[in-house]
């Protein structure tokens, strides 16, 4: 039996260039394409068949990693999943096989409580490394990892009470 447990969302426009603001120049993509464009280029993952446990997440920038190089990769996504479930992020299989990519954490790990939180809105980033010998060159709208839903246990006798403020390491802040 298949559960329902999560929900993607794009990001709004406004998180979106606060996030990226850095990556494209004015001369570049600017501000306009970010804008503009944002529907265009976020895409909302999906299943490639019924049978398929990943969630298919694509690029909205293109990707060149020459061997031994990282990236991390703003996906304009978040994440709504329901209590005692968190979404697992892992490489294409294809990619990891072929090219040797790899995420830069191993497994990405998207607590629940990680949607919407006040600082990012819940943005989710990748960051993938090449350790392969091989150039990685993945066009804007490639999927390049995926999402599976997982669930988690608690301990009997667990008590934490602690609220997220933001993303990465906040949990230890």
């Amino acid at each position: 039996m298949t559960v329902r447990v999560g929900k993607f969302e794009k990001i709004s426009i406004e998180q979106w260039e606060k996030d990226t603001a850095h990556l494209f120049t004015d001369n570049e993509s600017g501000k306009s394409f970010q804008s503009t464009t944002l529907n265009d280029i976020i895409k909302l993952p999906t299943r490639a068949t019924k049978g398929s446990a990943g969630y298919d997440i694509v690029t909205p920038i293109g990707i060149y990693l020459e061997p031994n190089q990282s990236i991390k990769i703003p996906t304009g996504l978040k994440c709504m999943v329901d209590n005692g479930w968190f979404l697992g992020i892992f490489p294409k299989s294809g990619l990891g096989f072929k090219y040797s990519l790899r995420l830069g954490n191993s497994i990405g790990v998207i607590d629940e409580d990680y949607y919407n939180n006040e600082n990012n809105e819940g943005h989710i980033w990748v960051k993938i490394q090449n350790d392969g010998d091989k150039i990685i060159d993945l066009e804007r709208g490639k999927a390049f990892c995926q999402g599976i839903f997982l669930p988690y246990g608690i301990t009997y006798d667990d008590e934490t009470d602690g609220e997220r403020k933001g993303g990465l390491g906040s949990t230890n802040r």
